[in-house]
């Protein structure tokens, strides 16, 4: 199965591009994880958007190309960063590369509560008719706390967490699985 993951973080050292890249490595014999970041796409203007930079047609070929969207975001203001919010408005528009194309979403933040604002917020994006991406219902992943549970090479160490993050995995599977019948 070949997912892409958009990042919604820039930040070079992003807790949520780490969160990415240990799910890529971890389960790596069962998913095929490409992590796309946003910082090179321009402000979505309707201007262009039948004639769009380069970065945007290589962003939208991507996620078109996947068979599933992993969004892994932070949590800015009780929302989705703008950066994120940019990247579906493009996806959003001509093309429309994610109606029908299953998603899951995660998200890590030092905070307590994880990302579940603005995860909230990203589903009702995703649901919008511009979008139309079916969710894995169920699995919300909220990593509270990561500083304490990620190590400086971005491994995670909180058992709790990995068997979690294991059981989602096999649980997005799964539910891919049944959308192809």
């Amino acid at each position: 199965m070949k997912i892409v993951a958009i990042i919604g973080s820039i930040r070079k050292d992003s807790y949520n591009l780490k969160l990415a890249k240990y799910i890529q490595n971890k389960y790596k014999e069962r998913m095929d994880i490409e992590i796309v970041t946003v910082q090179d796409l321009p402000h979505y203007d309707q201007d262009i958007e039948i004639n769009p930079p380069d970065s945007v047609i290589d962003f939208k070929r991507k996620v078109a190309d996947a068979d599933a969207v992993l969004w892994v975001t932070p949590e800015f203001n009780y929302s989705i960063p703008g950066v994120l919010k940019n990247a579906i408005d493009w996806l959003s528009r001509v093309e429309k590369v994610m109606i029908g194309k299953p998603s899951w979403i995660m998200g890590a933040t030092m905070g307590t509560l994880g990302t579940v604002r603005a995860q909230q917020h990203l589903r009702d994006i995703l649901f919008c008719p511009g979008v139309g991406s079916p969710l894995l219902p169920g699995n919300e992943v909220y990593i509270g706390t990561v500083h304490e549970k990620i190590d400086d090479t971005g491994n995670l160490t909180h058992e709790p967490t990995i068997k979690f993050l294991d059981m989602v995995v096999d649980n997005f599977i799964n539910w891919y699985n049944q959308q192809l019948t």
